[in-house]
């Protein structure tokens, strides 16, 4: 019988889609499916790194806390992402559902087993912590370099390449709420609403509802974030 992660619609972008069929039966056999409901934990900061999962359904927040109290969200996960990879035995940020969300959950030591016998997939692995150090070097570059107009043009440029494959008309979703956001690039959650109200004046993004924004003024967006490509 095939592996039912043949049919899954994500795996092409998911760490799995580095596996020929053949593949996926042995693959298939540690992997289990899970849901969160919105406001669910997937795991704290500190907890022992136990599991690692692939989104396959909804977003995820990610965040670590300050140590005066403070949330500092680190970033947004979705269909197709990979979460809890780990070098150490604990989890190094707090992951949270904020829509309800699906995952493929892998235990860590039968998931690492595998590495050995499928060179495709450590490879995949390789290239995911590649996109992570990126991002993180993006967002340092977000939180310590540019003003609030800025910051907010570059995360709604940011999340439209990472829904570049289902945009249609430039209508970008945000699950997220404003505090996440500001939570996200440094700003006050009134800040993060005064500069949607700016952008929207300018005509640079239509607000359709609070979670969807039509990005009308693409080409100067890019300019205002700095992002020429």
């Amino acid at each position: 019988m095939a592996s039912p992660c043949v049919a899954c619609n994500i795996r092409e972008t998911a760490v799995c889609g580095a596996l020929a069929p053949e593949e996926l039966e042995r693959f298939s056999s540690i992997v289990m499916a899970q849901t969160f409901e919105a406001g669910e934990t997937i795991f704290f900061e500190g907890d022992t790194a136990a599991n690692l999962y692939n989104v396959t359904g909804g977003c995820v927040r990610l965040s670590k806390l300050l140590p005066d109290g403070r949330r500092q969200v680190t970033g947004f996960l979705f269909a197709g992402d990979f979460l809890g990879l780990a070098y150490v035995d604990s989890y190094a940020f707090t992951a949270e559902a904020i829509t309800d969300v699906r995952v493929c959950l892998f235990p860590r030591g039968r998931f690492q087993a595998l590495l050995d016998d499928f060179p495709a997939l450590e490879k995949r692995l390789l290239g995911m912590a590649s996109n992570e150090l990126a991002a993180a070097q993006d967002q340092i570059l977000l939180l310590g370099r540019k003003s609030a107009k800025e910051k907010v043009a570059s995360f709604l440029l940011n999340l439209a390449k990472r829904q570049s494959a289902t945009m249609v008309d430039n209508l970008l979703h945000l699950p997220m709420t404003r505090s996440d956001i500001a939570d996200c690039v440094g700003l006050t959650t009134e800040t993060v609403s005064r500069t949607f109200t700016k952008l929207t004046e300018e005509r640079l993004i239509t607000l359709k509802t609070p979670h969807e924004v039509e990005l009308t003024g693409l080409g100067d967006l890019h300019d205002l974030a700095g992002d020429y490509h």
